[in-house]
């Protein structure tokens, strides 16, 4: 990821990482992944990038392409995840 993306959320990259990570492991490109799941390309790259977020639907979707279930992909997400990350709750400042 580039030096300039340092503010997105662990989550974010977490989740980046994972994706690409799995992606490389299957021995897919971001053509592939994006053919085989139903998504464009560019989103394949933005996700990847760490700059979106995807929906439910989109980690059932991409799990079934990378033959992996949701929750074992959740939860290689999680392990990427500083254990010091705060809540959105705990960050969130009163209005």
């Amino acid at each position: 990821m580039p030096a300039g993306d340092r503010h997105v959320a662990p989550e974010k990259r977490a989740f980046a990482r994972t994706l690409a990570e799995l992606r490389r492991e299957r021995g897919l490109t971001q053509e592939a992944l994006a053919f085989d799941s139903g998504y464009h390309p560019k989103y394949i790259s933005l996700l990847e990038r760490g700059l979106y977020s995807p929906s439910l639907t989109t980690i059932l979707e991409f799990s079934q392409v990378l033959d992996i279930s949701a929750s074992d992909l959740v939860a290689r997400v999680e392990k990427m995840l500083p254990s010091s990350r705060k809540r959105r709750r705990d960050v969130r400042t009163n209005r």
